[in-house]
């Protein structure tokens, strides 16, 4: 773990595009009771089964926040209602805010662990996004001053005008336990669910024009990318642009930061709820990028798109490993990825081609650092200097870890895989979490940045 954080410190990378505020609330049994005094039980039970997409109004929220709480599992609903934003804010006192969004998340991660250099980029940048960035010389937002790129502190480059996203993110503990009308919910497992703003300002991905011929002098910059907020697109937009518009945009974005230099590009991916719309990401970027990074429920949803239904079902209602990795494979060849990077609540995985030049033993190396640096978070609630990391190699390994490598192997017996180099390894597990925020984000920057790391050896 410390040669990973010495290399580190000499490694650049380069984030775009979602940045946010996170405004969290712990959930606890007095929450929960309270909103079902105040939507009823049955109205809740109906709207469960409607299972809506989005939230238009409070009990869209509700019925999905208690579905989340029965199953125990993660969950991002979009929010595209105006004045339902407003009732957010008038019903919740928020325990805490803080940097959001997959790139803030990342960006202060890197920079806390002492990368050389991390250039984070957002289309949107308002002072209270700026202000939750760390305020460290190597953490950069990319600008253009004077015909030239100018890479400043966020806190010199926001502007007053830009509006800024909130995500509103409840975290529920194991164990809580409530009434729903004649039955008792207990929460199985500790997680979080997310009201994601969806608002057609915050879902343009894209980069200034401005900025946009600096992009190739980005790339000769650093190592890597890390790209993410592709689940904030919309179908149409007021100005009459589209989907495909704003996916013609990216990919030129890729192109140019691959102009000067061949970087390795990471896609962190999160659930898009249009069936459509996954789809057209799915085929236009996950082909020009290297990396990608995802947990078992969307591997489920790509294999759908991908007309794997019933693999993809299997993995809804069982959760099983061998389906989990048949996916994997799935989805590496058809969408020409060069490794696929998945993580769970009880294993993380690697699968690669058999001609990756990296060892089993180093991917799994590489692994290791995602868990640990998620373990920390989730312990500390934040990793705040390189040092942090001790405490995530006191977290010991999940208590199914043994399961798991034992499924693992009884899958790889059944399957072909001699194409193909497949490691897991159980995660290291906080029984009671700070907070569950972010933790994906972390597994896939730290397993990124390392497997970054150990090609550098290699060359």
């Amino acid at each position: 773990m410390m040669e990973f954080l010495k290399d580190f410190q000499k490694m650049s990378m380069y984030l775009a595009y979602n940045v946010n505020v996170d405004a969290i609330v712990y959930l606890n049994e007095k929450h929960i009771e309270s909103l079902i005094k105040e939507f009823g039980a049955e109205d809740i039970k109906r709207r469960m089964d409607e299972y809506p997409r989005e939230i238009n109004e409070p009990l869209d929220f509700v019925a999905r926040l208690i579905h989340a709480l029965k199953t125990g599992k993660p969950q991002a609903v979009p929010l595209v209602s105006y004045e339902t934003d407003k009732w957010f804010n008038s019903r919740f006192k928020y325990d805490f805010e803080r940097i959001g969004g997959q790139v803030g998340v990342i960006a202060n991660l890197l920079a806390n662990l002492n990368f050389n250099k991390v250039i984070a980029y957002s289309p949107l940048l308002g002072r209270k996004q700026a202000e939750m960035f760390v305020n460290r010389s190597n953490l950069l937002y990319p600008a253009v001053e004077n015909g030239m790129l100018a890479l400043k502190k966020p806190l010199e480059a926001y502007r007053e005008s830009d509006p800024v996203k909130i995500n509103r993110i409840f975290e529920f503990r194991a164990g809580t336990k409530f009434k729903l009308g004649d039955e008792t919910i207990e929460v199985p497992y500790s997680g979080r669910f997310i009201v994601a703003c969806r608002f057609e300002d915050f879902a343009k991905i894209e980069t200034s024009p401005e900025l946009k011929p600096y992009l190739s002098d980005i790339g000769e910059m650093v190592d890597g990318a890390i790209l993410s907020g592709y689940q904030g697109l919309r179908k149409y937009y007021s100005d009459g642009k589209d989907t495909n518009y704003y996916l013609r945009k990216a990919k030129e974005d890729i192109k140019l930061l691959r102009k000067k230099k061949d970087i390795k590009i990471h896609v962190e991916f999160a659930s898009i709820q249009d069936r459509e719309l996954r789809k057209k990401v799915i085929y236009n970027i996950f082909p020009l990028v290297d990396s990608v990074g995802m947990d078992e429920a969307e591997i489920a949803h790509i294999l759908s798109v991908l007309g794997y239904r019933e693999l993809s079902d299997r993995i809804f209602t069982y959760n099983r490993i061998e389906d989990a990795v048949l996916g994997a494979k799935i989805l590496l060849d058809e969408l020409n990825l060069e490794i696929l990077q998945v993580h769970t609540i009880y294993y993380l995985m690697y699968i690669t081609h058999n001609d990756n030049p990296l060892t089993e033993e180093e991917l799994r190396k590489s692994l290791e650092v995602g868990t640990t640096l998620a373990a920390t978070r989730a312990f500390l609630g934040d990793i705040k200097r390189p040092e942090d990391v001790k405490v995530g190699l006191e977290i010991p390994f999940n208590e199914k870890g043994e399961y798991v490598k034992l499924r693992f192997e009884e899958a790889r017996a059944k399957m072909r895989t001699r194409e193909y180099k497949i490691v897991i390894i159980p995660t290291r597990l906080v029984k009671n979490p700070v907070s569950t925020v972010g933790l994906g984000d972390t597994i896939s920057a730290g397993a990124f940045a390392s497997y970054l790391s150990l090609l550098r050896r290699k060359e």
